[in-house]
């Protein structure tokens, strides 16, 4: 970690990335300013990329190999939905703990953790016999914690190495890796499996690529201090530490955060149903239209999960691009953009799912065109619902703020519906005649309601607009509790408040009208 002075200039001109002041800033404060090369800068977040797309193949990377595990391990439709069930349980029953530590102790190292745990965890899985099950549900549940101190931690280390547009820039290419490593999930679980003729490979090859992740980490990640793009108050960068307890009660009063919040769970719960069952149902629906033969054999052909990947992928690319470059446009003429924007890509993301299931038993074309629309208008905001809480919620507590959307999201979310998904289908399938034809028709009606849920993601994030503005202006003059009072105009401290904020260029605080000093 280099320190210096940044160059005079905007931002987007300096020569260092992640300065918290100017050198008038540092007489004022007697600390000296944090900075970081743009060279350096921009390895940081090219790292943290690449441990995203890991993070999230490891996400998916069962499901690529699905009906080989379940043949494996002989469980039903609906044990196989508790495997990813098992996997966010865990993933969010840790995620608390991983964000306070976050903003409290070393971000690198609890990365560096996270890290050893789930790649231990996952090659410890591809060696457990078919008599012990219960077993590989374990090791899933630990790849489940490990991968949750990344999910937590990471974004709130790229807060605070860049700022403004550059942020929504990073951010927007950080989550791309979201569906493109779930694509590359599916890929690398079909091709491998295809290629060993044993699916056991898939995750004994994951290890060996995040072992390069922890030694990239190690030596070209910083750990800045938090806040440290903002130009806010050093108190507010984290010299003042508060308890969770106070940072919980402050995030639940914030209603951009909380709407928000319920926004990213409805795309969480869709996400996670279409993403854990949505290669079985392309091979189900080629099976009942004569192009694919029922799978008997002991491993099954993987072919729609290497298409579920590629479609998954590129939408993912495609959509997050678009989704932060709108965000970024828009904003220049509405302070609302990224919500509304949210908002309007799940309305139109709703139809399109729906009309990709009910068109399947008829057209697998348009069915393959409407799951492609449907993702792209998904993708469209993982980007910036990121931005949206980096920028509601005060720097000190963001690791707290991203844990507690985490465990929201999961919980509602994607840790339940794979689960509810397969045991709908399990228990349509029970009263229906044994076929083929059923046990497509049994799991196409438990997908249906992924349509209704993602609309009401859109109402949420509507919603969001409304409180946006007020409690981004709160989270840029206060930290954690209740607003603090205005100064009286004509105080000692009132004064040096002006004065500083001239020095850094801010707007000096503004006259309450209310106040019986200013009607004086």
């Amino acid at each position: 970690m280099s320190t210096g002075n940044p160059e005079s200039g905007s931002e987007g001109r300096g020569q260092h990335y992640g300065a918290v002041a100017s050198e008038q800033r540092s007489s004022l404060t007697g600390h000296t300013p944090w900075s970081l090369p743009r060279w350096r800068a921009y390895v940081a977040a090219a790292v943290l990329c690449y441990i995203n797309l890991l993070n999230y193949m490891n996400w998916f990377i069962i499901a690529g190999v699905l009906l080989d595990v379940q043949r494996f391990f002989k469980i039903s439709d609906s044990n196989a939905g508790l495997l990813q069930t098992v996997f966010i349980s865990c993933l969010l029953l840790s995620a608390p703990v991983f964000g306070y530590l976050g903003d409290r102790y070393s971000r690198k190292l609890t990365l560096s953790c996270g890290i050893l745990l789930w790649s231990g965890a996952g090659l410890s899985s591809s060696f457990i016999s078919s008599q012990y099950p219960w077993l590989f549900f374990l090791t899933r549940g630990l790849v489940g914690i490990g991968t949750a101190s990344y999910s937590t931690i990471a974004p709130t280390v790229l807060g605070d190495i860049f700022v403004k547009d550059q942020r929504t820039r990073v951010l927007a290419i950080f989550y791309i890796f979201i569906p493109v490593g779930s694509g590359l999930g599916y890929v690398l679980g079909s091709v491998v499996t295809k290629l060993t003729g044993n699916w056991h490979w898939a995750f004994r090859i994951m290890p060996c690529l995040e072992v390069v992740a922890l030694v990239l980490l190690l030596v070209f990640v910083p750990d800045p201090p938090r806040g440290a793009a903002e130009k806010q108050d050093m108190a507010d960068m984290g010299g003042l530490m508060s308890s969770w307890c106070v940072d919980v009660r402050y995030l639940v009063r914030n209603r951009s955060f909380v709407w928000s919040t319920l926004g990213v769970t409805a795309m969480a719960f869709v996400t996670g149903a279409l993403g854990f069952w949505g290669p079985k149902f392309l091979f189900e629906a080629h099976v009942i239209h004569g192009l694919q033969l029922p799978c008997h054999q002991e491993q099954c052909d993987s072919q729609d999960s290497l298409i579920f990947g590629i479609i998954t992928v590129v939408t993912g690319i495609i959509g997050v691009v678009l989704g932060a470059e709108a965000a970024r446009r828009y904003k220049k003429v509405n302070p609302r953009a990224e919500p509304l924007i949210c908002a309007s890509s799940l309305l139109v993301a709703a139809p399109c799912l729906y009309l990709a299931l009910v068109l399947a038993p008829s057209s697998l074309l348009a069915s393959y065109v409407f799951l492609a629309l449907g993702e792209l208008l998904l993708s469209c905001n993982w980007a910036v619902v990121a931005d949206i809480l980096l920028s509601v919620v005060v720097p000190r507590c963001r690791g707290t703020a991203e844990a507690l959307q985490i465990t929201v999201g999961h919980v509602l979310g994607d840790a339940s519906s794979p689960y509810l998904t397969g045991l709908i289908s399990s228990t349509l399938r029970a009263g229906r005649p044994n076929s083929y034809l059923q046990r497509f028709l049994s799991l196409q009606h438990s997908f249906l309601c992924c349509a209704f849920v993602i609309a009401l993601g859109g109402g949420c994030f509507l919603l969001t607009a409304l409180h946006l503005e007020r409690d981004q202006a709160q989270a840029q003059r206060t930290g954690p509790g209740p607003p603090t009072p205005p100064l009286k105009p004509g105080t000692l401290d009132s004064k040096a408040v002006e004065r500083q904020s001239l020095l850094l260029g801010a707007e000096a605080p503004t006259e309450d009208p209310r106040d019986p000093a200013h009607s004086a």
